[in-house]
């Protein structure tokens, strides 16, 4: 009943919040699983594509025999151009998926529409498993609608873990989305190494067809999780909202705990409807994209952040190595088994993520994702000048190896967790979900851009740069190094409430100092019970119920 709902509020920017306990913890954990689906999809492709079976199935050709030459086996592989299509169209289809879950989880809920997603991944995995060669038809549809099942997921597997997550483990929660990624490339590579040699239809499909398993149980799990508290807020329903915040806490809803943290969030979202009033749906859309580029905290900055934080990521050149890597391993003419080399790369990525969980939140994103920079750009320089010095020779090429492995440990324990750490910590409750969906949608655009390109780059039948190629990632990694250390700000041990205000008051470079010295429930209004003010709930309630 608008306007029925008392939230005990308070001054004290010190507030402590519901201790985490176990079962809190892995409700809010279980949501990362949704990386699975993002991790393992991206994955298994790497390894199809260099399967014989899968080969022979699209192009017709005979496999050579091991004593063939080696211009025969550099033969022996998918035309570069089918490479790219059959990579990149995943990436289209996540590209549009992520827009649209922006609006979904606004109108029918953050758990809905990864529900939704799942089944729709489903789908699309339904079509993989059934197609056969030589017509790429089906499988490219397959792998188009998957797509935008993933964009789903991972568009709202973010903003819902960011949403739920107590500030003081949400950094590590959220990094545990990239964990699962790796655990998903993991398990991709194992089930890859298991079915290449297969001479049926078998070594391709039944990597596919895993594929339902994971989207069965993030689908089936979320079900029984509650919805994110601040979707409520946003939707005006307070009540609901106090009853998702006490089973995410495991406190009563009377509890000081709850009530206060939700004042806050409540007291929040009106400040925010303030400053920037919510209208039609285009409007709303335009909220993105409102105010000064000079402004630190103003919604289009913010935008600009998310975006361009999600192209770096992919800048790195990480998605190389767990895309084309078992080709480019092929290419290169010197490594006996190039699936053994990606799955070993594919381990030192799931090995090192974990190391994310405590310096997130020891350390901090900002300096991470600095240093995190920096380690890669050097690996990856050296990998390049290696390469192409003495690119033929075994030494030099387990010296490679070893480097591309470093490197990888620098990404996976740096900007592959931080990076959506971030963007779902600076947006506030008013175009979180949008803002959220369209730095995922830039993820997705520039890995597409990537995976369309990259076969170009490094094909034996087109560019064949070789190692040559590490110069570009080398220098784009650079270019993160300088966008993090003037861009990039610490949101470390803040409410999502707190970064709002932490982004009006300062710059990134200064982020790491600053304290809160009010709440959004006091400057919005307290009662002398210490109550928040009861106009606020009922303004709340009554434009949450118009949206």
């Amino acid at each position: 009943m608008p306007g029925g709902v008392v939230l005990a509020a308070t001054t004290d920017t010190e507030r402590v919040e519901a201790p985490v306990t176990w079962k809190a913890y892995a409700m809010c954990v279980f949501a990362a699983f949704g990386g699975i689906l993002f991790g393992y999809d991206s994955g298994y492709i790497n390894g199809v594509q260099g399967m014989s079976y899968f080969i022979t199935q699209y192009t017709g050709k005979t496999a050579p025999p091991s004593n063939a030459t080696q211009a025969a086996k550099d033969a022996f592989v998918l035309p570069s151009w089918e490479k790219s299509l059959i990579t990149s169209i995943l990436s289209a289809g996540t590209f549009f998926g992520a827009l649209i879950a922006g609006d979904i989880a606004d109108w029918l809920g953050r758990r809905f529409t990864v529900v939704a997603g799942c089944v729709v991944f489903a789908v699309g995995v339904i079509l993989q498993v059934a197609s056969a060669g030589p017509n790429l038809g089906l499988i490219v549809a397959g792998r188009l609608i998957a797509g935008f099942g993933v964009g789903f997921v991972s568009a709202i597997i973010i903003l819902y873990m960011s949403e739920i997550a107590p500030k003081k483990v949400r950094g590590a929660i959220v990094s545990g989305y990239q964990f699962f990624i790796t655990i998903g490339l993991l398990l991709s590579s194992c089930v890859d190494y298991g079915t290449q040699d297969r001479t049926d239809t078998g070594s391709y499909r039944i990597p596919m067809a895993i594929q339902l398993l994971w989207a069965l149980i993030l689908g089936t799990g979320l079900i029984f999780l509650p919805e994110s508290p601040r979707f409520f807020v946003k939707r005006g329903n307070i009540d609901k909202a106090a009853d998702a915040l006490s089973r995410l806490r495991e406190q009563s809803r009377d509890s000081p705990y709850v009530q206060q943290e939700l004042a806050e969030i409540v007291a929040n979202h009106e400040y925010e409807l303030q400053v920037l009033p919510q209208g039609s749906y285009f409007s709303s859309w335009a909220n993105c994209f409102k105010g000064g580029l000079s402004r630190p905290s103003s919604n289009l900055r913010r935008t600009i952040l998310g975006t361009s934080l999600q192209m770096m990521q992919q800048w790195t050149g990480i998605n190389f190595i767990f895309y084309f890597g078992t080709t480019f391993f092929q290419d290169l003419g010197t490594i006996s088994n190039p699936f053994l080399i990606s799955l070993i790369t594919t381990l030192v990525n799931v090995c090192s993520t974990p190391i994310s969980f405590f310096i997130v939140e020891r350390w901090g994103r900002r300096p991470i994702l600095i240093w995190g920079a920096l380690g890669m750009l050097i690996c990856e320089f050296i990998v390049a000048i290696a390469g192409t010095a003495d690119g033929g020779n075994h030494s030099t090429i387990k010296a490679e190896i070893s480097f591309i492995c470093i490197y990888i440990f620098f990404f996976a324990s740096t900007w592959g967790p931080a990076a959506w750490v971030v963007i779902g910590e600076i947006f506030p409750l008013p175009i979180r979900s949008r803002g959220v969906a369209l730095s995922t949608a830039s993820n997705w655009l520039w890995n597409c851009i990537i995976t369309v390109i990259t076969p170009y780059m490094v094909g034996t039948d087109k560019g064949n740069l070789g190692a040559k190629v590490f110069f570009i990632w080398g220098a784009l990694c650079t270019a993160c190094f300088f966008y993090a250390y003037f861009l990039i700000p610490e949101t470390k041990g803040l409410s999502l409430e707190q970064v709002d205000r932490m982004l009006e008051e300062t710059t990134p470079r200064t982020s790491a100092g600053w304290k809160p010295t009010t709440t959004f429930a006091a400057d919005m209004g307290l009662t002398k019970e210490g109550t928040l003010a009861p106009e606020i709930v009922e303004d709340v309630e009554r434009k949450g119920s118009v949206v």
